[in-house]
């Protein structure tokens, strides 16, 4: 979600439009020069699921996926000037969304689910560590789809306030993306001079802007955006969005979000803040964010829901409290009207949070540790957690030829700052190089090929800024670099 309310301008490649947040969340998917979703490498950097480990496609599947996609775009071809389904009083309500499919394969990837000897707890449990050895490495194909559906509603109140809302879900494969959680439930209040109150489910700027546009311009989105310190879901947010403001002849906005998170945690509570400013002037656009939270789930998953510790208040006397914060500067300018640039860096920070055993028994039930000395002590404390930060920058240029837009995009991961005297993979780093091009057979359908690279500065753990040693689909653990290449298509209504 990237709206803007009550705002009357359009500059700087942010449309600040009279519209509430849902309707801005839409108008990006509606942008005629896109390269989003999941693009180059994207499809083999999803963060693995529980859902999605359960059955990996093969090869087989990745040919039909294809077929298929040339089936469903015979079908979209003979309707490609679909809008938004507008019912109710003056159109108060409407129904938006799109559907992508891509397919792709990649080099030295693993067999089955993956490499690792325990595939399910996350990285920072050292059981997570060892892969099986003697496996195969191989090139296999993967295929990716997502849905996403918006209902909106609008309401003009007169003497310059309009109410709005939205409620909105997102499927990956076929599964909620984030199960139990809406990707939007919110309502808004706006005013053309006072700006736009906000409260409810709505996802955070700091993953927003580097998800659209700047990571999905260059082929970057779920790499640039589910990496690092920041999350995406926030289930309790109350936001407040300014007018534009007029800024040494630009345009400047400023925002403030406040999440309490699960309020049941009476000793560790949670807190999330999250600053963002736009400026835009001419071809233009800067943003700004920060996020700082306390006690949220431990993680470098920039696509985590901000909720709570873990998953009960049963664990708030048995574990300590965490912080993490990150800061994200990004700029997109057009040098001219068919040559586009971007560059972003982005600053992780990382509390740590020590390992402990919730639930006894058996099978032992733990909280989400981070960055953790196994077998060690700290001040008292046994399998301590340490403090770490990151610093993380993108590149990428978009050249426009009619219907066609090429792009590049690189990020590269560098080495965490911490004094655990265990390697957790803070001395790892990681370039991803991604190169693609986008033809908009019309407003509503794009197709697309791709391809990318990712390199790793070493065989072992993955940098300490990925919230899986498979984040990018290839294993760290098993070989340096992979390869892929893909082609997709996505239909807006």
């Amino acid at each position: 979600m990237h709206g803007v309310t009550g705002l009357g301008k359009t500059r700087g490649r942010v449309s600040l439009t009279d519209r509430s947040p849902a309707d801005y969340t839409f108008q990006r998917v509606k942008a005629l020069s896109v390269y989003s979703g999941p693009h180059t490498m994207n499809i083999l950097y999803r963060m693995p699921r529980r859902a999605a480990q359960a059955s990996r496609p093969s090869d087989a599947r990745a040919r039909f996926a294809l077929t298929r996609a040339a089936a469903v775009v015979a079908v979209l071809t003979l309707t490609t000037a679909s809008h938004a389904f507008d019912f109710g009083p003056d159109g108060m309500f409407s129904v938006t969304g799109f559907h992508e499919l891509t397919a792709s394969r990649g080099t030295n990837l693993c067999p089955g689910k993956n490499c690792q000897f325990d595939p399910e707890p996350n990285r920072h449990f050292i059981w997570a560590d060892d892969v099986v050895p003697g496996r195969q490495l191989s090139t296999k194909g993967t295929v990716f789809n997502q849905t996403q559906l918006w209902l909106k509603a609008k309401h003009d109140l007169g003497n310059g306030f309009k109410i709005n809302g939205s409620l909105s879900q997102n499927w990956r494969d076929g599964t909620a993306d984030t199960p139990g959680f809406w990707r939007e439930k919110f309502v808004a209040l706006s005013h053309e001079e006072y700006g736009t109150l906000t409260a409810g489910h709505m996802t955070t700027r700091t993953w927003g802007f580097a998800d659209y546009p700047f990571g999905s311009n260059i082929g970057l989105s779920y790499t640039w955006a589910a990496s690092g310190a920041s999350y995406r879901n926030l289930t309790q947010a109350l936001r407040y969005t300014s007018r534009v403001l007029d800024v040494a002849d630009g345009d400047l906005v400023l925002e403030a979000t406040y999440d309490r998170g699960d309020t049941s945690f009476k000793t560790h509570k949670p807190r999330f803040i999250e600053l963002w400013a736009h400026y835009g002037k001419g071809d233009l656009s800067v943003d700004a964010m920060l996020q700082d939270t306390r006690n949220g789930t431990p993680t470098a998953f920039g696509a985590a829901v901000f909720k709570g510790p873990f998953y009960s208040p049963i664990a708030d006397g048995k574990i300590g409290g965490n912080g993490q914060s990150v800061v994200v500067l990004q700029a997109i300018y057009r040098v001219t009207p068919i040559i586009e640039v971007a560059g972003g860096i982005r600053h992780n920070r990382w509390s740590g949070a020590y390992a402990a055993v919730v639930v006894p028994g058996v099978r032992a039930q733990w909280n989400n540790p981070f960055n953790v000395d196994w077998g060690g002590t700290l001040n008292g404390v046994a399998n301590p957690g340490y403090a770490a930060s990151s610093t993380e920058f993108a590149l990428g240029a978009r050249y426009f030829m009619d219907k066609w837009v090429f792009s590049t995009g690189l990020a590269y991961f560098g080495k965490a700052s911490t004094n655990n005297p265990s390697d957790r993979g803070q001395n790892n780093t990681a370039l991803a190089n991604t190169v693609g091009a986008t033809y908009n057979y019309s407003q509503d359908l794009e197709f697309n090929v791709f391809a990318g690279m990712v390199h790793f500065g070493k065989k072992g753990l993955a940098p300490l800024s990925f919230p899986a040693h498979t984040f990018i689909g290839h294993d760290s653990r098993v070989a340096r670099a992979s390869n892929s290449f893909g082609v997709g298509l996505k239909y807006r209504f």
